[in-house]
């Protein structure tokens, strides 16, 4: 690295160390989650054509939407400097500190599922609570990653990005070979393909949160070396990638793994043993492409942790968070304190859920729709905030403007709004079956837990910024 892209901008203590394709691959591990890949495919032949769907209605337009936010708005936070432009402090602080803590929510499913795989690959009968042990121990070391210098962390979703897609290829062309071989597991007929509305649909917001993660790039712009040029371009690539990535990644899965023997927790593994294991060499691949996808997983959560702690940094240094949120390092100017307290909210979240599950399956789902709740609120302001903006700051200039003028951009912003809240819904109830309040009531009370505490840290930051 030359010595330029070392040096801090003038003014921001943040050094310029992201460049284009730093940016592509980042977004690309943000973006393509393997822990979500077996939920999504439970749906069945169906998610193939939801896929579809998804991309074209949500995906493509969301992306074109925070590209546009990201190059004319690129100061240092992203998502919270937008809703701020557009609805205050407050309305940012709460955007804020959801997004930032569904990071630390989030952190005990990844981390469940690697624990899991990691069982599945080497130890069969670890119990749950060594599985939890193995969560924790990883939740630090992400914690750890986060607060080197930027220069060191970077590369930790660089690599992550290309392994990701490295497992989706095999996955992918893997399941095409082993086909030809056995025959499909699953009807993947055209009748099949088409959109359902049955159990599946309990599965389906997780396609929509499986895109989720463009603005995450621009919450670290400070540290980019031409965002304006670089954000649209990423984008667009990364975008393209991430699409054929998952759906590479689907469509092997229904065609190797017979839907009622398909683990939410080992499903990448089982996969895997079934279309390249059986030999002595095929084996030994699942175990090394096991050991790689458990890195994804660690990659991941060290991608949107430096993004998230960067966005509640700023909202800290704003007094609109704790000032503890916003400490830095001396030297790295990395946000410690926002890390160090992601990772004690990991730690207990596991340990408390823990006595609640039955299973390490149980953990993760429970986990994870809790999580992801919290994580998609912020986006019900994120497209309201693109649409002020073009009333109320008509004249900034953009340097990307989404197409179609401002009739094509409302209706774009309304259908990512529409997809964003039957997520939301579809993650606590399937519309014409009961209630399961055995699995709803504690995701429930979780969010409103999560909304109480925000509101008391935001209003504890605003009588000391006041005073």
């Amino acid at each position: 690295m030359s010595v330029s892209a070392a040096t801090p901008e003038k003014g921001t203590g943040f050094k310029k160390v992201f460049r284009g394709l730093d940016m592509t691959l980042f977004t690309v591990c943000a973006i393509l989650v393997m822990d979500t890949l077996s939920p999504s495919a439970a749906i069945g032949a169906s998610s193939i054509s939801w896929w579809i769907i998804t991309l074209l209605l949500f995906f493509i337009p969301y992306g074109l939407i925070t590209a546009e936010l990201g190059t004319t708005y690129p100061e240092q936070g992203g998502l919270y400097v937008w809703i701020k432009n557009a609805y205050g402090e407050k309305w940012a602080a709460r955007s804020t500190w959801l997004y930032w803590i569904n990071v630390a929510l989030w952190m005990p499913s990844v981390y469940i599922l690697f624990a899991g795989m990691f069982a599945s690959l080497f130890f069969p009968d670890m119990s749950l609570w060594w599985q939890i042990a193995i969560g924790i121990v990883m939740t630090w070391l992400t914690v750890w990653f986060g607060c080197i210098k930027m220069e060191a962390g970077k590369w930790i979703p660089n690599i992550g990005a290309l392994i990701k897609a490295l497992i989706m290829v095999v996955i992918g062309v893997g399941a095409f070979i082993f086909a030809g071989h056995h025959g499909v597991a699953n009807d993947l007929s055209f009748k099949a393909i088409l959109p359902s509305w049955d159990a599946g649909l309990a599965f389906l917001p997780v396609i929509v949160y499986n895109f989720m993660g463009f603005e995450l790039m621009s919450g670290a712009s400070g540290e980019m070396k031409n965002p304006g040029k670089d954000i649209p371009r990423a984008i667009i690539i990364a975008g393209a990638l991430i699409a054929v990535f998952y759906i590479l990644g689907s469509v092997g899965i229904l065609m190797a793994v017979p839907l009622e023997q398909l683990g939410l927790v080992s499903g990448i593994v089982d996969t895997l043993k079934i279309i390249i294991g059986g030999t002595g060499f095929g084996d030994a691949m699942v175990i090394v492409l096991g050991i790689a996808a458990l890195y994804s997983f660690m990659a991941n959560m060290v991608t949107w942790t430096m993004g998230a702690n960067r966005t509640a940094a700023e909202a800290a240094k704003e007094d609109e968070l704790p000032a503890i949120f916003g400490r830095e390092h001396p030297v790295h100017k990395t946000p410690v304190g926002a890390f160090i307290i992601t990772g004690i909210v990991s730690t207990v979240v596991m340990v408390v859920y823990g006595f609640m599950a039955g299973s390490a399956e149980d953990l993760f789902w429970t986990l994870f729709a809790f999580s992801s709740i919290v994580f998609l609120l912020p986006y019900l302001m994120l497209f309201p905030a693109f649409l002020k903006l073009r009333k109320i700051d008509p004249k900034i200039e953009r340097p990307y403007k989404v197409p179609g003028g401002n009739t094509f951009a409302t209706i774009l912003a309304v259908i990512c709004e529409l997809f964003i809240i039957q997520a939301v819904v579809l993650f606590v109830w399937i519309p014409g079956e009961p209630m399961d309040w055995a699995y709803a009531g504690p995701v429930l009370i979780g969010v409103a837990l999560t909304l109480i505490v925000g509101e008391v840290l935001i209003a504890v930051s605003k009588k000391k910024k006041n005073a």
